[in-house]
C-alpha cells in the first residue's frame, strides 16, 4: 500500500504556502488525484493511502467539523474545471466517535478553510446530506436525504448547480432529491474528505470504486425530476421527504403534522413527512389540480379539479377520508386558496371578463362574495389566523406584489414594496407572525415554470426582517397551496430538476 508524502522541489515550495500538504511520487500514490491536504485548523495532522490492487483510498483526519463559516478536515484532491461528477462507494470505519463525523465527496473552489463548497456528506449517524457554502465566509447549509447510512454516493456539478446522489448495498444509484447553487470560477478541486467532528480526536474513512467523469455530453431528453422538501425556517435547512419522475405540486401540511399532500397525474396523493412511499386520497374526482387545502380540523378537504367542468377548474369539497365530492361553487374557472381559521368559510380566486378576483364563500356552499375589483389579477388569498386579514397577490400597482386588506375587502394595503421582483401565493404561519411567498424575475409573467425562483420570509412584526429561505427551480406548483407546519416552524415546498 502506497502512503502519500512529499517528495521533490515543487511540493516544498507549494507547502510553504499549503501547510500539511503532500504530492504522491507516482501515478499510483494518489490513483486518481493529485494531492492531500489538511484543511483549516487541525490538532492532528491528517493522512491517506491508496491501495493500487483494491483502488480503495482509506484517509485518516481531525478536524471540528464542516459546518458553518469554516472547515476543518483532511481532503484528497484534483484540479479540474468545468462540469465534473465523483462517485464512490464511502464508509467510516471503525465504532464509536461523534454521529457528526463524515465522510464526503466534495467540490470546493480552494483550499482556504472558508472556501465555497458543495459536498454528499455521509455522516457517524447515518444521515447523508447535500452539503453547501454559496460564498467565502458564509454559513454552510443542507438538503438531506430520506435515504439513512447508503454505501454509495455521486455528487455532480452542471455549471453553478450541484445534485446528489445515493444508493444503499446492492441497489443502483438514486437521485436524492434537491440541488443547490454555488457558483465556482475557474479551476477548483475536486475529491474526498474526512473529518472527526472533535478537534481532539481521528476518524478513518474509507473509498472505493471512486470514479471522477469531467466534462458531459448533453442529451436531448434530460432526466426531470420533482422534490417535496421541507424547510426549517430558522436554519434554513432542508429535507428532501419525496423524490419522484412525475410532476407533483402544491403541498399541504396536514393539521396532526404527520402527513403532507400534493397533486400529481391529476390525483391528490399523501405522504409521511418523514418520507416514504406516497399513497392516493381517494377523492372521487378526477383531473386534481394545484388548488386544494385541508380544513383546520383535519376531517374535510377542499379540492380543484379541471375535469369535472369542461377543462375550467371548479372547486370541489370531499371528506378528508374519502367520500362523495360536493361541488361549493358554481363559478368557473375558479381556484381554491385557503380555509378560516373556524373552518367556516373558503376564500378563491375566479376569473370574469378576463380579470382575476378574490372571493370568499361559506365552507357549506351558497352565495360567493367578491371582494377585490383594482388591477387585472389578485389571486391566491389567504386568511391569517386571527380572522381579520386576507393576504393575496396583486397586479394593482404596476407590478405583482404581495397586499393584505379586511376580510370584508375593505382598507387595501400594500405589504411588499415595488422592486425589480414580482411576488406571488403569499401564506401566512399559524402563529400569525410570519409570511413567506415567492419570489421571481420581473420579465416571468403569469408566474414562471421550471424557472430559478427564490423563497422568501417575512416577519410581520413592526421590523419587518426579511431573508430567503432558498434559491431553487420552480414557480407555480412550488407552494401554490398552504404550507406550513402546524408549529410555524417548518415549510413544505416542490422544487424541480432537469439534469443532464
Amino acid at each position: 500500500m502506497a502512503t502519500l508524502k512529499t517528495v521533490g522541489l515543487l511540493p516544498l515550495l507549494l507547502a510553504s504556502y499549503l501547510p500539511n500538504l503532500s504530492i504522491g511520487d507516482s501515478a499510483d500514490s494518489l490513483g486518481l488525484f493529485d494531492g492531500s491536504t489538511d484543511v483549516g485548523t487541525v490538532l492532528h495532522a491528517g493522512s491517506a493511502e491508496f491501495d493500487p490492487q483494491t483502488k480503495t483510498y482509506t484517509l485518516t483526519g481531525s478536524g471540528e467539523d464542516i459546518w458553518l463559516a469554516s472547515d476543518d478536515f483532511q481532503f484528497v484532491w484534483k484540479k479540474v474545471s468545468g462540469d465534473v461528477t465523483i462517485t464512490a462507494d464511502v464508509s467510516l470505519t471503525g465504532t464509536g466517535g461523534d454521529n457528526h463525523r463524515k465522510a464526503v465527496l466534495m467540490i470546493r473552489q480552494s483550499l482556504d478553510a472558508d472556501a465555497p463548497y458543495a459536498d454528499a456528506a455521509l455522516h457517524g449517524d447515518g444521515l447523508t446530506s447535500l452539503q453547501f457554502r454559496v460564498y467565502r465566509r458564509a454559513a454552510t447549509h443542507e438538503v438531506q436525504a430520506n435515504l439513512s447510512a447508503p454505501t454509495r454516493l455521486r455528487l455532480m456539478k452542471r455549471g453553478d448547480r450541484f445534485y446528489m446522489w445515493t444508493a444503499s448495498a446492492g441497489e443502483p444509484l438514486q437521485f436524492a432529491g434537491g440541488s443547490t447553487l454555488v457558483p465556482l470560477t475557474g479551476e477548483y478541486y475536486v475529491g474526498i474528505g474526512v473529518c472527526a467532528h472533535n478537534k481532539d480526536k481521528v476518524q478513518k474513512a474509507s473509498f472505493s470504486n471512486v470514479e471522477i467523469v469531467t466534462g458531459h455530453q448533453p442529451t436531448t431528453k434530460p432526466a426531470r425530476y420533482s422534490t417535496l422538501e421541507t424547510i426549517t425556517v430558522g436554519s434554513t435547512d432542508a429535507r428532501a421527504t419525496y423524490v419522484s419522475t412525475e410532476v407533483i405540486e402544491s403541498p399541504n401540511w396536514s393539521p396532526d403534522g404527520k402527513t403532507l399532500l400534493f397533486n400529481s397525474n391529476g390525483s391528490i396523493q399523501r405522504v409521511g413527512v418523514a418520507g416514504g412511499n406516497a399513497e392516493t386520497v381517494q377523492t372521487g374526482l378526477t383531473g386534481c389540480n394545484s388548488s386544494h387545502g385541508i380544513s383546520p380540523d383535519g376531517t374535510l378537504l377542499a379540492v380543484g379539479t379541471e375535469s369535472m367542468v369542461h377543462g375550467q377548474s371548479g372547486i370541489y369539497i370531499v371528506p378528508a377520508s374519502g367520500g362523495q365530492p360536493k361541488r361549493l361553487v358554481s363559478q368557473s374557472p375558479s381556484f381554491f386558496h385557503g380555509w378560516s381559521s373556524d373552518g367556516s368559510t373558503i376564500c378563491f380566486s375566479g376569473l370574469n371578463n378576463g380579470k382575476l378576483n378574490v372571493y370568499t364563500v361559506p365552507a357549506v356552499g351558497g352565495k360567493a362574495t367578491q371582494l377585490t375589483e383594482t388591477g387585472e389579477r389578485n389571486d391566491g388569498p389567504e386568511f391569517s389566523p386571527d380572522g381579520k386579514f386576507i393576504y393575496f397577490s396583486s397586479d394593482r400597482s404596476g407590478s405583482m406584489q404581495i397586499w393584505r386588506m379586511r376580510i370584508d375587502g375593505s382598507q387595501p394595503e400594500q405589504v411588499t414594496p415595488d422592486d425589480e421582483w414580482d411576488k406571488a401565493f403569499p401564506h401566512v404561519s399559524p402563529d400569525g407572525k410570519q409570511l413567506v411567498f415567492l419570489g421571481y424575475p420581473r420579465e416571468d409573467k403569469n408566474y414562471p415554470e421550471n424557472k430559478d425562483v427564490t423563497l422568501v420570509w417575512w416577519s410581520l412584526a413592526a421590523d419587518q426582517e426579511v431573508k430567503t429561505l432558498a434559491k431553487l427551480v420552480g414557480g407555480r406548483g412550488t407552494i401554490d397551496a398552504p404550507s406550513w407546519s402546524p408549529d410555524s416552524k417548518r415549510l413544505a415546498f416542490v422544487s424541480y430538476q432537469s439534469i443532464q
